[in-house]
């Protein structure tokens, strides 16, 4: 999963709220567990609290009981964090009377701590007891009325609370971690499964733009088949406007081509000015007509997607051809570094490219021609591939002037040269219809170097 990717987002999403959901029910069965643990031990304290108070009201009026019911022997153990205490309130002297574990100073009151009397007058809550013990405190007030007003109190070590509830809290969070490993996983699994049909896709696309198949194949989830069905359409209906337009390219030239031949076989018995001027005309116009019509020839080619070409054998094949076309000037046409790529587009497109540029290194060359072929990937794997075509020869050369002069339609450096000028215009704008580009450098075997920049597949 990669950054900004879908799949990214629904497992980022996904893990983030079961996380939260986690967190929350932890949380939560953490505090229900620590509140039963606290209300287990509140009750156990009231059982010792009103066997204490049942001693106090059976006492005899003036004397502070001695409770020996309490079954406890904690209570009989100095500091071992489980007390009791009874206070007589009201009159000129308190009294105290305390647990023989509870030393000097005596337990602290909750009513001072301004903890809120619950049911039955019973208050409850923590406090710091002697040696900094944690203690859970119950008291409550007993109104014997003509015999007096007690405070009876009871306290336990809190670590049982804390120890039970850290135990628990360890396991709750074991098991919650165990869980939301097997979220995750499970999120995982469903992000890659479930967009697994986009993937299928994705590569069905990029066979049909790399020409291994003609339109989107294979069974699709119904969220997704309608997509396909409408790329398919669109697909088919690319293929249907081409082959319009090439239609139309041919019933043009074959339109145009009758009325120039009739002008100018008019023309061709008169010797007058006229005569002349409408053959120039007519030359120019057949000149224009062939350029345009051989753009839209084309731009229609390029527009069908899909198509996959060799460059290495197309290059090894016109090396050849041009050797024996110009043998008799014993030019050298050497190919090197020609790697294995492929162009995504026509062949006939290929070849017309550069046996024009070829062409034209061999007219200009004095002994040498080279032709090399290496592909440059890019540096984000998203982007388009292209591959490098350089061209040089040792000819004279092209200043930098003459290199932005040469692609213009019809513009030939040496009228002496074969030629309509029209070669590198076509290879230039062939060149930018696929994606690429022409570039004229200099060479460094002293000639012109011609860089064909085309869509590698």
């Amino acid at each position: 999963m990669h950054v900004n990717s879908l799949a990214q987002r629904l497992f980022i999403t996904a893990t983030a709220v079961s996380a939260a959901i986690l967190i929350t029910v932890g949380l939560l069965l953490s505090t229900l567990y620590r509140g039963s643990l606290e209300r287990s031990f509140d009750r156990r304290l009231n059982v010792y609290l009103k066997t204490i108070v049942a001693d106090v009201a059976l006492t005899s009026k003036g004397a502070l009981p001695e409770p020996s019911a309490l079954g406890e022997p904690l209570f009989e153990q100095p500091l071992s964090g489980w007390y009791w205490q009874i206070i007589r309130l009201g009159g000129d002297k308190v009294e105290v009377k305390t647990s023989r574990s509870v030393p000097e100073g005596g337990l602290p009151i909750l009513s001072d701590a301004n903890i809120v009397e619950g049911l039955g007058g019973f208050r409850e809550g923590y406090v710091d007891g002697p040696e900094g013990q944690r203690l859970r405190l119950v008291e409550r007030i007993v109104d014997l009325g003509e015999d007096g007003r007690y405070l009876v109190a009871v306290a336990g070590d809190a670590y049982e609370i804390d120890d039970d509830s850290e135990d628990f809290n360890d396991a709750l969070f074991f098991a919650l971690a165990l869980l939301g490993i097997a979220f995750v996983l499970t999120v995982w699994f469903q992000v890659r499964f479930g967009l697994r049909p986009l993937t299928r896709i994705s590569e069905a696309l990029a066979a049909v733009r790399s020409g291994r198949a003609e339109k989107l194949e294979g069974k699709f989830p119904e969220e997704i088949a309608p997509l396909a069905r409408e790329v398919n359409a669109l697909l088919e209906s690319n293929r249907e406007i081409v082959d319009r337009a090439r239609m139309h390219v041919g019933n043009l030239a074959h339109a145009l081509k009758t009325p120039l031949s009739v002008l100018l076989n008019e023309a061709a018995g008169r010797n007058d000015p006229g005569a002349d001027k409408v053959r120039e005309q007519v030359s120019v116009m057949r000149e224009q007509v062939q350029h345009h019509l051989e753009r839209a020839r084309l731009a229609a080619r390029v527009a069908v997607v899909g198509t996959v070409s060799e460059v290495p054998p197309a290059v090894e094949r016109l090396a050849r051809t041009m050797s024996k076309i110009h043998h008799d000037r014993q030019l050298t046409i050497e190919t090197r570094g020609i790697e294995d790529v492929k162009f995504h587009g026509e062949s006939q497109d290929f070849e017309e490219m550069l046996g024009n540029l070829v062409d034209n290194a061999c007219k200009w060359a004095n002994s040498r021609v080279e032709i090399q072929v290496f592909a440059k990937h890019p540096a984000n794997p998203a982007d388009r591939a292209f591959f490098h075509v350089l061209i040089d020869d040792d000819g004279p050369g092209l200043s930098a002037e003459a290199r932005e002069q040469v692609p213009s339609r019809g513009r030939k450096l040496d009228e002496n040269k074969p030629g309509s000028g029209l070669g590198l215009s076509i290879v230039a704008d062939l060149a930018m219809l696929y994606g690429g580009k022409l570039v004229l450098g200099n060479a460094p075997i002293g000639g012109l170097r011609a860089e064909l920049v085309l869509p590698a597949a």
